[in-house]
């Protein structure tokens, strides 16, 4: 008995120390840090997430209106593509499925799912994965920092991304994207787009996710946007979009485009006189994106109202 009395001592003292300096380490256990406070490691987005319907509401429902380029900073070609769109062109089998785009989809009606996919021995993150239910889109995250393809690569809906945590805020740059639309009103965008992204969350509830959009082809200057997502647990809600082309226009040749030529278009000078706006402001270009464009617009033309 008397020889293990003095490693009982050196138990009780040690343990008398680890109590004492207790109050000075962090309880994670007991009280968890806000997200934003958290190591770059234990970041995430997992979960799902619903997009805030009264943002942007011509883009969550059905569509901005012909001739609204309002506050875009458009090219010449960009206008002259959108002037000649007919929205019947959507009707063509070949465009009935056709997919949002990612610099665009995040603002059509959807719900967001995120997961990760971990190195099984290290538990790193290899790749964020965004499930996106609009079109049953799943986008890949590559976390891994490999490099982006060659040019020659194929190009599709979603992009080659790569992303980066910056603190609290998950950055990405995405390539490789095939053409689609800036918005659903004809105006394009090209396949030598590119795109950041910084996905934020705050605390348990919100993400903001702000775009960054380059188009040397159709774009004069970068078009930033941003839209919120809550955070929902879904019960109920269809995570499907199922889409299967069907002829619904049986007089119209499978190989007519509906388009129109130039100075064509019956529907562009509606949206100016229902709105009351200078035919030329609704044109937009960069230069209808910043404040001082006001002083020009008291000097343009109101169109009558349409009766």
């Amino acid at each position: 008995m008397n020889q293990l009395l003095p490693f009982s001592r050196l138990q009780i003292a040690s343990l008398a120390l680890l109590l004492a300096s207790a109050p000075s380490m962090p309880l994670r256990a007991q009280t968890p840090l806000p997200v934003e406070k958290l190591p770059a490691s234990e970041f995430s987005l997992s979960g799902n997430w619903m997009q805030i319907f009264h943002e942007d509401e011509p883009e969550r429902g059905g569509g901005p209106e012909v001739g609204d380029y309002l506050g875009l900073p458009i090219t010449n070609g960009a206008r002259k593509v959108a002037l000649s769109w007919d929205s019947s062109r959507m009707s063509v089998e070949e465009h009935q499925c056709q997919v949002h785009v990612v610099p665009y989809i995040y603002r059509g009606p959807t719900q967001l799912y995120f997961s990760e996919d971990r190195d099984p021995e290290t538990q790193r993150v290899i790749a964020i994965k965004n499930y996106i239910s609009n079109y049953q889109q799943t986008r890949t995250i590559w976390m891994d920092d490999r490099p982006h393809p060659s040019e020659y690569a194929p190009h599709t809906w979603m992009g080659f991304s790569t992303g980066k945590w910056e603190g609290p805020v998950l950055t990405v740059y995405t390539t490789h994207i095939k053409p689609g639309f800036v918005r659903r009103n004809g105006l394009p965008e090209s396949d030598r787009a590119t795109l950041i992204e910084h996905f934020i969350r705050y605390g348990d509830d919100l993400l903001t996710h702000v775009s960054i959009l380059t188009d040397p082809v159709y774009l004069t200057e970068p078009l930033i946007k941003s839209q919120d997502f809550g955070f929902k647990n879904f019960t109920g809600v269809s995570w499907t979009w199922p889409c299967e082309p069907v002829t619904e226009i049986r007089e119209r040749s499978k190989d007519a485009v509906p388009q129109y030529l130039p100075g064509e278009n019956p529907y562009v000078k509606e949206f100016p006189r229902r709105h009351g706006v200078p035919e030329q402001a609704a044109m937009g270009g960069a230069e209808t994106m910043y404040p001082e464009y006001q002083l020009k617009l008291k000097q343009m033309p109101v169109p009558a109202p349409q009766k």
